[in-house]
């Protein structure tokens, strides 16, 4: 303990969120609230066409409901969320609903960023000038309220930055807007067991995969330390049973929670951070440009193919952080080293991601090895993993990890 980490400050942003059974009866309170009068909803061909949600939704709506959309895809690609702009400037949309996993969620953030700023949106996106540190920038007009309905765990439910898929360029489309953090969020049991045990199985590995890496911060605050370590928990916990316990929505809950804590506490860590762990960030970036350039390949999926090697890899400078993830793992022994200890994690990590079905290779999801040069550039420009310094080798660093993933 020392008093640096007790200097701190936290961040909390207004939200009502609703859980359980029944929670989505609500959803007609919030929209009043915000005294919307065309609340329109933006989904996937799942939600609007192999559930019962959308009837759902206007029933409780009634009149206040203005529509859907339902073309929102697998990492919000940029043709779909034009769609979905368009659909939503017909219905004379007010405020956003938001129903599925983080594609939908993050999507509908873009949808509302779209429906007020004007200009080009390849202006208003981040920008990676050669040369120098990406920036996003400031888009300032006001954003149509934003109501999020999660169908999975995904950290997207409550943050405030933006990824689309665009296959004509070699970046996504990246945005950032705090007025499109959602004024409330749902977690309706009965909308939460419409995805699939796979799905959520996936949504979750990412989840706790980060969440371990989050641990080894040595100077966290109690309120970043005590989210982050309850947050562990209940992945810990819930994630072997997602396969065995497919209709419990309690677990789906938990791992819910899980995500929302890993946020606030990253909200509230923020400004105090004087170095990025660089096992998460290259991790990140690679399996990011695996499930961006592969439609069969789920975030969870690419997670799992690369970080036991990279943790293996790329072991912290600091030994003492090292530790703290191998004893989060329970392989922490005395005596070992920070080269012992990230070993020790990822022979761990590989277990665990085989003991729920998950993949721990490159090869295990059908990639190509002759395709790892392109995915190493397409690492480049990721402003979650590498928003700044992008030395003349980053892209022969992340080659190497990708061939040794594979």
């Amino acid at each position: 303990m020392s008093l640096e980490s007790r200097t701190f400050r936290a961040v909390s942003y207004p939200l009502r969120l609703y859980s359980g059974t029944g929670a989505l009866d609500k959803l007609k309170t919030e929209v009043e609230r915000q005294k919307a009068k065309r609340a329109f909803v933006i989904c996937g061909q799942t939600i609007a066409h192999k559930t019962d949600l959308l009837a759902r939704i206007s029933d409780n709506l009634g009149s206040l409901y203005a529509g859907a959309f339902d073309g929102m895809d697998k990492d919000s690609s940029w043709p779909a969320v034009e769609k979905g702009v368009v659909a939503a400037k017909e219905a004379n949309a007010d405020l956003l609903v938001a129903v599925g996993g983080g594609s939908v969620i993050v999507g509908a953030r873009v949808v509302a960023i779209l429906l007020a700023e004007e200009g080009d949106p390849f202006d208003l996106m981040t920008q990676y000038p050669d040369g120098k540190p990406a920036y996003s920038p400031r888009l300032m007009a006001p954003k149509p309220p934003i109501i999020n309905v999660a169908t999975t765990p995904n950290t997207a439910m409550n943050r405030a930055g933006s990824g689309l898929k665009n296959e004509d360029l070699d970046h996504r489309m990246e945005y950032y807007d705090p007025k499109t953090r959602p004024v409330a969020v749902f977690w309706d049991a009965e909308a939460l067991l419409t995805a699939p045990s796979e799905l959520i199985r996936s949504t979750a590995t990412t989840n706790f995969s980060s969440t371990l890496r989050t641990l080894g911060e040595t100077d966290m605050s109690p309120l970043v330390e005590g989210d982050h370590r309850q947050g562990f928990k209940l992945l810990r916990d819930a994630l072997p049973r997602i396969m065995e316990e497919p209709d419990n929505a309690a677990l789906r809950i938990d791992l819910c929670a899980a995500a929302f804590l890993q946020n606030r506490a990253g909200d509230d860590d923020q400004g105090r951070r004087t170095a990025r762990d660089q096992t998460g960030a290259s991790a990140y970036a690679l399996a990011t440009a695996l499930h961006i350039r592969y439609h069969h390949v789920w975030q969870g999926e690419s997670t799992s193919c690369v970080m036991p090697t990279v943790t293996r890899l790329t072991p912290p400078d600091n030994a003492e952080s090292a530790a703290r993830i191998a004893d989060a793992m329970g392989v922490w022994r005395k005596g070992m080293n920070s080269v012992d200890a990230a070993t020790a994690t990822a022979d761990r990590l590989e277990e665990i991601y085989r003991e729920i079905g998950m993949p721990s290779r490159i090869r295990d999801v059908d990639i190509p090895k002759a395709d790892l040069p392109l995915l190493a550039q397409d690492t480049l420009k990721n402003f979650n993993a590498n928003p700044g310094n992008r030395p003349n080798d980053y892209v022969d660093q992340m080659l190497s990890l990708l061939e040794a993933s594979w």
